[in-house]
């Protein structure tokens, strides 16, 4: 009878080849699969609303383990169990409306760029220093979700479950990459400093080379971030503009809240009266110019006089320039559009939304998915068209970047309108087709590290919120609720020096993308002269 060795955790034990595994055999192999998905809802856990950032560490810490000296092909099955156990929870605000089918689709597919990950860590967890090239194998992943399909879906990014954490400085010297690669690392170093302090009380032999590795691991993310946080300040540089901030609220919940689109735009009219009442009556400061969310306005201006004089309306009331949200239709296409609205001239300015959203704005494969459902090409008609410049208002001399909504999620977007000259952001949103989900939260922290990220202010102006004043230094100093009417009135600062961030652009996660590829470059070629030695 022929035996072989079965590896079972760090043990090797022999059995018969043809034997059957018992029961207790089936539920050891089942360990790994439930620790990788139980890994991955441990980080979903750690994102917004929770503040709860710092699970960040141990979930990938427990994914290390996992993934260690494991072949790439199971490698392969456990980062798409970590990947599902994470966005399954993460991304379910997307069936709200339209039921689990797209949800699950989404998560389907977007787990796949996570066990691809899988595979690469458990290839390079082999060699010397791995969490170093392990982390960095994570950022081709994410650099890989935020460009591939359909133009990316960032949703996710490690960088925005840190928006109460100690690493959150790091944005300012990297951005998303930089930051994101700093909390894997730091996880992973984790697990690396445990185990080998582990195996340093079984036999009291521990390479002095692989735990310094370790230790740095642990340590150099936490280092990095102290020494970063003089990148983050809220000081005033070119002088400080009183800002204010409306929220109408909208009459539904859900994606018939556009079946009574001039019921929003009046909400917003009447809230912005109802601010310039309370300025008159000294209950508030004068703003020096109003934010209105995206589809505050999904009435045509351009194209609807009833619309066009509800809005110069509430503009004459409070006297100031408005940034509206609108649905514009110009030479037969849509776009989702800002436009700068002034008490005395009308409309002066528009920023065209670039980065529009896939199954929202537009509809890749629309002949597919009719056949699939008629009912999912019914609600979206006419796909939206792109706009092809960046976005900076003058408003009351002050420059406002726009970044529309989802956006927010792209490094790119938000780096053009900072390069092109705002000295604060606006991110108008409409949330309401999500009802009361944590999409708005996960949203909101996306803002918050972008205004570290940048050192800008950033406001955040929502149809039925959350609205919020964001600082440069990524403290929220108002919100509002959900679905009531209100707003928000704050002077803030104005800045104009840039971050290494900013300057660096997309750099960092060139580096890091190369760093991986060298990594899993030399673990490949480890594997193929481990396999000719074996031969000869």
């Amino acid at each position: 009878m022929t035996v072989t060795a079965t590896s079972v955790g760090d043990s090797d034990q022999l059995q018969p080849r043809n034997a059957p595994a018992s029961r207790g055999e089936w539920l050891l192999r089942l360990v790994p699969a439930a620790a990788a998905a139980l890994s991955g809802v441990l980080l979903y856990i750690s994102f917004p609303p929770r503040t709860l950032w710092w699970l960040a560490l141990p979930a990938f810490a427990v994914f290390g383990r996992v993934l260690r000296g494991r072949s790439w092909k199971a490698g392969l099955g456990l980062g798409y169990l970590f990947g599902l156990g994470f966005l399954l929870p993460l991304l379910v605000w997307t069936g709200v409306e339209v039921g689990p089918v797209p949800w699950l689709a989404l998560v389907a597919i977007e787990a796949l760029f996570v066990a691809l990950v899988g595979a690469g860590v458990a290839a390079v967890s082999k060699l010397p220093a791995w969490p170093v090239w392990a982390a960095a194998v994570w950022t081709v992943g994410e650099a890989a979700r935020a460009r591939v399909p359909f133009n990316g879906f960032p949703w996710g990014k490690i960088a925005f479950g840190q928006a109460d954490g100690v690493f959150l400085p790091l944005a300012a010297v990297g951005g998303t990459p930089v930051l994101g690669f700093a909390v894997v690392l730091c996880g992973f170093g984790l697990y690396e400093v445990v185990r080998l302090a582990m195996q340093a009380r079984r036999t009291r032999a521990v390479r002095r080379g692989a735990a310094a590795v370790a230790l740095l691991s642990l340590a150099v993310p936490v280092a990095g971030a102290v020494a970063a946080r003089p990148l983050v300040s809220d000081k005033a540089e070119d002088g400080t503009v009183t800002v204010a901030v409306i929220q109408g609220n909208v009459p539904r919940a859900g994606l018939d809240f556009n079946s009574q689109r001039r019921a929003v735009l009046d909400y917003h009219a009447r809230e912005t009266e109802r601010l310039a009442a309370d300025v008159k009556a000294g209950k508030v400061a004068q703003p020096d110019f109003v934010l209105w969310p995206e589809n505050s306005s999904d009435v045509d201006p351009f194209a609807n006089a009833d619309a066009r004089a509800v809005i110069d309306g509430a503009a004459r009331a409070i006297g100031v320039p408005i940034s509206v949200g609108g649905v514009v239709e110009r030479d037969g296409k849509l776009y989702n559009e800002q436009i700068q609205w002034d008490p005395a001239k009308g409309p002066v300015d528009t920023y065209d939304k670039r980065q529009i959203q896939p199954f929202g704005e537009y509809l890749p494969l629309r002949s597919l998915i009719g056949a699939i459902n008629k009912n999912w090409t019914a609600m979206a008609r006419q796909d939206f068209s792109r706009g092809t410049e960046p976005g900076v208002f003058t408003m009351d001399g002050a420059k406002v970047g726009l970044v529309t909504c989802y956006e927010a999620a792209f490094d790119w977007t938000v780096r053009s309108e900072v390069t092109d000259g705002a000295q604060m952001i606006s991110v108008p949103s409409n949330n309401a087709t999500f009802d009361r989900s944590e999409m708005t939260y996960q949203q909101l922290a996306m803002s918050r590290v972008r205004a570290v990220e940048h050192s800008r202010t950033v406001t955040v102006p929502v149809t039925s919120g959350v609205s919020a004043i964001i600082m440069p230094d990524g403290k929220i100093t108002q919100k509002t609720g959900m679905f009531v009417a209100d707003y928000l009135v704050q002077k803030v600062p104005l800045r104009t020096s840039t971050t290494p961030a900013t300057e660096l652009g997309v750099l960092p996660e060139i580096a890091l993308v190369l760093l991986a590829a060298g990594g899993l470059g030399w673990a490949i070629g480890a594997g193929v002269r481990g396999r000719r030695a074996r031969d000869v």
